[in-house]
């Protein structure tokens, strides 16, 4: 038998707006946009909608900061590559979108795959309003951002 414990960082993806920076209206459109992101991509599998808030509030001994609306995980997969059993460790991904009072939060564990963070960024960037992309592209210009990003 070998056992083996890695410790390692996990980097995190956070993107936070405004609702009227969005294009969707609820948290519920929101996940539906992005399930179909991931069910439209060759090489994603969708697995399953995880409703975090649900799961913790029905615990009793289960525990909800007060201004949490909604918390949402999109479990999926992508199936670029599988070159050993420790992968299988950080798999599979998972988004997850988190309504509090009129804003909205999406983060996801970054993968060691840029290839796979630059597209779960990509879907997430892409929850912006016109308008709100417009003023994210002014800002990688130089500009003052209004969204709030965190990695």
């Amino acid at each position: 038998m070998k056992q083996v414990v890695k410790e390692i960082g996990i980097p995190i993806f956070s993107i936070e707006m405004d609702f009227s920076e969005c294009r969707f209206d609820t948290t519920e459109e929101i996940v539906a946009f992005l399930v179909e992101q991931v069910k439209s991509h060759k090489a994603a599998r969708y697995i399953t909608t995880f409703d975090h808030l649900k799961h913790t509030s029905e615990l009793a001994e289960g525990i909800v900061a007060e201004h949490i609306v909604a918390a949402y995980n999109i479990v999926f997969c992508f199936g670029f590559s599988l070159q050993d059993a420790e992968q299988l460790a950080t798999r599979p991904r998972s988004l997850g979108v988190c309504e509090t009072d009129n804003r909205v939060t999406l983060s996801f564990m970054e993968a060691p795959m840029p290839v796979a963070n630059a597209l779960m960024e990509q879907w997430t960037r892409s929850l912006l309003s016109d308008e709100h992309q417009s003023s994210q592209h002014a800002t990688s210009q130089g500009h003052q951002e209004d969204v709030q990003l965190h990695s």
